[in-house]
């Protein structure tokens, strides 16, 4: 099935979040000097218009455990989909320049990357976001952002053994970890939260990036 049938979860009830209410609205009770102004344009017939529906990919998992490998991109693109990477590396070139990799920045660069993508996949957009994304809190809150502004998201475990990550280490990143030269390094140091119920798992160690990228377009179809 295409992904130009991606359909929007149905969600039951869900808690309330500030930041982002049902259909969109950012809520924050200390922010009245500011008013979301709605499209003229409904996100129904944004999709209708351009045959396609937006949604966001989030691919968690340990440094190097081939997040922005899997071609998810490439193959949606060429089949005629948008769709865009949004790699978290290249993120903090601008947008979240201005964080490090304290626990707080951490989440606040996933919260930034977050909105980001829920804004893409409003605009009818396949927001592929690859991201280490350690916390488990930080990754439900951006499943609950799209869920009450009535976006898809699909959470990709890429489940890559650590001994696996370390082998490949193409920064150096892991090594200079293990010599004492970065501290704070998810896998090594600071913790990594395993998702509990993701909608796929795939390990890269024994699952080609081009395999992993049809799985990850069939459950797209699948939604």
């Amino acid at each position: 099935m295409s992904a130009r049938v991606l359909h929007a979860y149905v969600v039951a009830s869900t808690p309330r979040v500030i930041g982002i209410a049902r259909g969109g609205e950012p809520t924050h009770p200390n922010r009245r000097d500011i008013t979301w102004q709605p499209s003229a344009l409904d996100r129904d017939e944004r999709w209708l218009a351009i045959d396609q529906r937006g949604g966001t990919v989030l691919r968690t998992g340990l440094p190097a455990a081939g997040k922005t490998t899997i071609a998810v991109e490439r193959r949606l693109v060429d089949g005629g989909q948008s769709a865009y990477l949004l790699d978290g590396d290249n993120i903090r070139h601008g947008l979240s320049e201005d964080l490090g990799f304290s626990p707080g920045d951490r989440s606040e660069h996933i919260r930034r990357v977050g909105h980001v993508a829920r804004l893409m996949a409003d605009a009818g957009t396949i927001a592929l976001v690859a991201m280490i994304s350690p916390v488990a809190e930080d990754r439900a809150q951006l499943r609950r952002a799209h869920e009450l502004a009535n976006l898809p998201f699909v959470e990709v475990f890429v489940d890559t053994p650590l001994a696996e990550c370390e082998r490949r280490d193409p920064k150096g990143l892991y090594a200079r970890a293990r010599a004492g030269q970065l501290e704070g390094f998810t896998g090594v140091d600071a913790p990594y939260e395993p998702p509990e119920r993701p909608e796929l798992r795939v390990d890269t160690s024994t699952t080609g990036v081009g395999e992993a990228a049809c799985q990850i377009i069939e459950l797209l179809g699948a939604q």
